[in-house]
């Protein structure tokens, strides 16, 4: 990797706030090649919408990079309108992700910035999509991506993602399970810097189970897990009963906390800090992060949208680079 880091950025759905905040940050650029990819008309309309300037460097490769504001032009299939979703702009959303992670696979970029998508409208094209994790492990052939929120002072990985929660205890297996922890423990360390990760691994049911009266999923996949992993050396605990895993006497002691579903763990991240939660996706072959919100739609082009989870996405990418290149 070059001195200067080289980070692509994808806003996400057209229609939505992606483009706002990606004009916005553009106001105040951090200290990187920042390559936006995406269509210059929908940029620059919206700009002109939110009064501010915009300008962007056409985007000819790492080797002329220095910092600022690059566009790597993806075009949208029709007009955009903010607010309003179109079927028809579903292909050019998967296209810039495509774009974006081909160049991070090559070596041209260091690590994507995603905005938000909006899994509705594309799954309305006809295009199965389950959301960006998937869809960002399945381009690059990751076995097992892990979602994981930050914020400051706490950091909620999740052993399953996009399930109802009908569908949640049957995909809770040993395996599973036991993947997941290999991967959070393996890119705390790689990419986090943290030498010997501390984990705290939450039950799925209430009371962790109450010893099998209230669910043997504890007693019979996550505690064996647990035991087999921790026996390797992985400083882990648990399963914790969720409603008391995230006090402050069990985090001053964790570095990570393993949530079992989407809903059990990422609420409480939310609520803790929602303006600076950045989505880090563990498990790929490059850094990842995005935006901690949805698209928005009713606030596209009003002015409002807040900014601060994209410069805290952009941060927490710059970091991770940094700290994965000292350990290469």
């Amino acid at each position: 990797m070059s001195e200067l880091p080289i980070i692509a950025l994808t806003p996400g759905e057209p229609a939505g706030v992606g483009p706002d905040i990606a004009v916005r940050l553009a106001q105040q650029p951090p200290a990187v090649a920042l390559v936006l990819i995406a269509d210059p008309a929908v940029l620059e309309q919206r700009a002109r919408q939110l009064r501010l300037p915009f300008a962007a460097r056409e985007w000819n490769g790492r080797q002329a990079a220095v910092a600022g504001i690059y566009l790597l032009p993806v075009k949208t299939e029709r007009p955009v309108t903010p607010g309003r979703l179109d079927t028809a702009n579903a292909r050019y959303v998967l296209a810039t992700l495509k774009t974006a992670v081909a160049g991070c696979l090559n070596g041209e970029f260091d690590a994507l910035v995603t905005g938000p998508v909006h899994k509705g409208v594309i799954n309305d094209a006809g295009i199965a999509f389950t959301g960006h994790t998937e869809f960002l492990a399945e381009q690059s052939r990751a076995p097992q991506p892990v979602m994981m929120l930050a914020c400051p002072g706490l950091r909620v990985a999740l052993a399953t993602i996009h399930l109802p929660l009908a569908a949640v205890p049957r995909a809770i297996t040993r395996e599973r399970l036991t993947a997941v922890i290999e991967v959070l423990h393996r890119d705390l360390r790689d990419r986090f810097g943290i030498a010997d990760p501390r984990i705290l691994v939450c039950g799925l049911n209430p009371h962790a189970g109450e010893s099998g009266h209230l669910g043997r999923e504890e007693i019979e996949v996550i505690e064996p897990a647990i035991r087999s992993l921790a026996a390797t050396g992985m400083r882990l605990r648990g399963p914790v009963p969720a409603d008391t895993a995230f006090i402050p006497a069990q985090l001053a002691d964790t570095d990570a906390v393993l949530a079992m579903y989407h809903d059990q763990g990422l609420p409480v991240l939310k609520h803790r800090d929602f303006a600076h939660a950045v989505n880090i996706t563990l498990g790929l072959p490059f850094v990842r992060t995005s935006v901690d919100h949805g698209t928005a739609l009713e606030l596209a082009g009003t002015g409002r949208a807040d900014v601060s989870s994209l410069v805290a996405a952009v941060e927490m990418a710059f970091t991770l680079v940094n700290k994965s290149n000292r350990q290469d």
